[in-house]
Parts: C-alpha cells; sequence; structure tokens
C-alpha cells in the first residue's frame, strides 16, 4: 500500500472568485480540487499524495498561473512554467 501524506495548497488572491489548484495528481483538471478562501482573501486545499515529484498550477478565474511560493519550477510546453512540489 502506497504512503500518502497531506499536501496544502496556499494562494493570496483576495480579488479572485474562484481559485482551483491543477495538476500531474488530478489529470489537469482545473475542477477537480477547488479551493476554498478564507478570510484574509487567502485560498486553501489539502490533497492527499502518494510519494513522488508533481506539478501543478493554479487555476485563478479561468487564468492559469504558478505558485509564486513554490520551491521549484519547470517550463511547460505553452511557454510558461508548472510548480513542483516533492512528497
Amino acid at each position: 500500500m502506497a504512503v500518502t501524506k497531506w499536501i496544502g495548497f496556499k494562494l493570496d488572491a483576495p480579488q479572485a472568485k474562484s481559485v482551483g489548484v491543477a495538476g500531474s495528481f488530478n489529470g489537469w483538471d482545473a475542477t477537480k480540487t477547488p479551493m476554498k478562501k478564507g478570510g484574509s482573501g487567502t485560498w486553501v486545499a489539502r490533497v492527499s499524495l502518494a510519494s513522488g515529484r508533481y506539478e501543478y498550477r493554479f487555476v485563478v478565474d479561468n487564468r492559469w498561473i504558478s505558485d509564486p511560493s513554490a520551491k521549484a519550477s519547470v517550463p511547460n510546453p505553452h511557454g510558461g512554467t508548472n510548480s513542483v512540489v516533492v512528497v
């Protein structure tokens, strides 16, 4: 059985109407992992992930952005970058 860990994603976007996290862990589906807005305008989500390396991006009001606080990123085929998290 694979070991999993809860990984937290956080983005400060007080003006946003909706935020999700899409990545290699959810088929890059912007609707599968919606984030919840806290009182300070910070959006959060927790995802249970098995050990490994995952690429992801935030989807803010249908606009894909990289995680400004990610420790690592890699170029993506769309001319931008994907953020990287290692579990």
